[in-house]
């Protein structure tokens, strides 16, 4: 198994992380979903300008996970950012985003990538970590669950034309 490391994202890396989150968002979903939609939202909501803007945005944690040399995943993290659904408190972080390429899947990189965000949230003295899944993926919900996160609500998630239901998980700290 290869060393993981893990770092805070720059502006420098913007192009890569958008590279990043196009490639890993269609590798998860794509099968899951029509082309039609895939190809809207893609066009519409996670183009690569709109995703390269994300790292000058307030708030906003970028960590990239590397297994050696290559770049094996990444986390977006949304500081403050409140769900729908209140938890209880607005002292909150969010996991927006959290991916590993295909590639390295089950290799430990969600793992570490999870360790840190967990390391980051309990660093800024947050109540909660919370995220967004969507309903039917399993496998995400089951990783989730391992790290002790609970279902606590639930949110609409457009993709194209089809409304989707995420599940809304959170973390105590």
């Amino acid at each position: 198994m290869k060393d993981i490391n893990i770092r805070i994202a720059t502006n420098k890396d913007a192009a890569l992380i958008a590279d990043l989150s196009r490639d890993t968002f269609c590798n998860a979903f794509a099968p899951f979903n029509t082309k039609e939609d895939m190809d809207k939202f893609m066009a519409e909501v996670f183009t690569r300008e709109k995703l390269m803007a994300e790292l000058d945005l307030p708030d906003n944690i970028f960590l990239l996970a590397y297994a050696g040399e290559n770049v094996a995943g990444y986390v977006r993290m949304r500081d403050r950012n409140k769900p729908e659904v209140s938890p209880g408190t607005d002292n909150v972080i969010e996991i927006a985003r959290i991916y590993t390429v295909t590639a390295e899947i089950a290799k430990g990189i969600g793992t570490a990538l999870m360790q840190e965000c967990i390391s980051i949230s309990k660093q800024k003295q947050r109540d909660y970590l919370w995220l967004g899944v969507w309903e039917n993926n399993d496998k995400a919900i089951r990783f989730y669950e391992r790290f002790g996160f609970k279902r606590f609500g639930e949110h609409e998630f457009l993709l194209g034309n089809d409304r989707q239901t995420d599940w809304l998980m959170m973390l105590k700290l």
